[in-house]
């Protein structure tokens, strides 16, 4: 395998932990993204989308570059089961989905980078670009703290005791919460679960100031 990845993307972070979760370690390709390499070939004959994560894997059929961070995490649940990400019960599963789908697809997308290059691009200043991050950031955690506090599953991590497809999303985002200056005391149940995963090596290791593209 291969890793198409940038140290600061939380979508290619959510691929870092989970990979780590599995005991896999695949070969690195750095992407510069704030010097537009994800723009530019080979990257982007890769991927068409012009985004990490991307992922490289050889199978019975040949050659296949697998994108975005959810199916890529999927995938490798499903070739390397142990440790599960995602319940056995359906309900469970979808209660997991939901919570990592909220942060997939409600919040990050409105926060990405091109969308705040997009946003100075159409004359917004920085103050301005950084009132919608924090906006969308506040309006996306409140919903995942009011759905996990409120839930009996909710246990030592989002769902039960052991971590899974839901807290690899959450813990990103919480760092990129954190580096955007956006107020986290409101969200105890979300602080409270970022914190049990740091303590896990396969989270910790997966942060961006360890990767070795990272930059100041």
């Amino acid at each position: 395998m291969k890793l198409h990845t940038y140290f600061r993307s939380s979508a290619a972070y959510r691929v870092r932990i989970a990979l780590n979760l599995k005991g896999l370690a695949p070969d690195q390709a750095f992407v510069h993204l704030r010097k537009g390499e994800q723009s530019k070939p080979p990257f982007a004959d890769l991927n068409p989308e012009h985004l990490v994560p991307a992922l490289e894997v050889d199978g019975p059929d040949g050659h296949h570059v697998l994108t975005q961070s959810v199916a890529i995490i999927e995938y490798l649940d499903e070739v390397h089961p142990d440790p599960a990400l995602l319940p056995a019960d359906p309900l469970g599963r979808a209660r997991v989905r939901a919570l990592a789908l909220a942060v997939a697809c409600d919040l990050h997308p409105l926060n990405n980078l091109r969308v705040l290059k997009h946003l100075k691009g159409m004359g917004h200043d920085q103050e301005e670009v950084d009132g919608w991050y924090r906006h969308w950031v506040a309006v996306g955690l409140a919903a995942l703290e009011a759905q996990l506090a409120g839930d009996p599953r909710t246990g030592h991590f989002c769902h039960g005791d052991e971590p899974g497809l839901a807290d690899i999303l959450l813990v990103p985002q919480m760092f990129n919460a954190r580096r955007m200056g956006c107020p986290l005391e409101g969200y105890p149940t979300l602080l409270r679960i970022d914190a049990a995963c740091a303590g896990l090596p396969a989270f910790a290791a997966a942060a961006p100031d360890l990767q070795p593209d990272a930059e100041a």
